[in-house]
């Protein structure tokens, strides 16, 4: 099994005609995602490589059945493109976009407040099922199907390097997605670690964080209390000098909180194995899920 987008996943793209969007629209359908429309305001009634684009994401829906959104738009056209898929019947939404306002994401947060409607993101790499669906710009060569292992992460970069040790070792993936970084996203660790935890064939799940904010304490609290799954967990940027900002807008730490040292300890307390060195994260899911 999988969670959240498999073989039947039927995905529109927004903004499909810019380049990022067409590059990465391309990748999805060679990797056999079914991908049955685009919607770029304005454009609507052209293809893209045979893909009809709509003008709006209701017209898409109606017309096409989609159930699930890729946003390719910049930054300050996200928000709106969020919204508009809500209104439009999508079930998933998968924004891609980074740099997006945090003011426009608690806009985001609150008219999403009590819809049936998940979103993964803004600025993450998307989310894949290895074999069925890839939803994202994330490089589906590496990716081996079958499971059983489940991989989440904050980072894009870090869950490829992950996936590739683990697809090396012969050890297969159910789903691997990436939530992104921000401080105001989607969904995040612990609706992942539930959808897992709920998936018959993830026997292991890999949680990947990293410094800043208090959501890897959450989810490692979370853990303890409802997750029967051996877990896995690593933490980028320790090396990280003290006073430096880093690269993700959700790394800031307050106090002891935030640190990495605090997230190792609140894993390491909630029965999580935890690896610090990332070289090593394949053979230790191998030994720890008994692989």
């Amino acid at each position: 099994m999988s969670i959240f987008v498999n073989k039947e996943t039927k995905l529109l793209v927004q903004g499909i005609t810019g380049r990022e969007g067409q590059f990465h629209t391309r990748q999805c359908i060679a990797y056999g995602t079914r991908v049955v429309a685009g919607v770029t305001p304005g454009k609507g009634g052209q293809e893209m490589d045979g893909v009809p684009v709509f003008n709006t994401v209701r017209e898409a829906v109606v017309q096409t059945g989609a159930n699930t959104s890729m946003i390719f738009v910049p930054p300050a056209f996200c928000a709106d493109a969020i919204m508009e898929a809500v209104d439009g019947g999508v079930e998933l939404i998968i924004a891609i976009t980074e740099g997006v306002p945090v003011m426009d994401m608690l806009k985001v947060k609150n008219f999403m407040a009590g819809k049936a409607c998940r979103l993964i993101g803004p600025n993450c790499p998307g989310i894949i099922t290895p074999g069925e669906c890839k939803i994202g710009i994330m490089p589906g060569s590496i990716h081996k199907p079958g499971g059983p292992v489940g991989v989440v992460s904050r980072s894009g970069t870090l869950t490829y390097e992950v996936v590739d040790q683990l697809t090396k070792l012969g050890i297969g993936q159910t789903t691997c997605i990436g939530i992104g970084g921000d401080p105001v996203n989607g969904t995040n660790f612990i609706d992942v670690l539930s959808a897992f935890e709920a998936d018959p064939e993830t026997r292991g799940i890999v949680m990947v964080g990293e410094i800043g904010g208090n959501a890897e304490e959450e989810a490692a609290a979370f853990i303890n209390e409802h997750v029967t799954k051996p877990v896995v967990g690593f933490i980028a940027g320790l090396t990280a000098p003290p006073g430096r900002r880093m690269g993700h807008a959700g790394a800031i730490i307050s106090g002891g909180s935030g640190t990495g040292q605090a997230k190792i300890e609140a894993m390491r307390e909630n029965g999580i194995t935890v690896c610090e060195n990332l070289g090593l994260i394949g053979q230790v899911c191998k030994d720890t899920f008994g692989l």
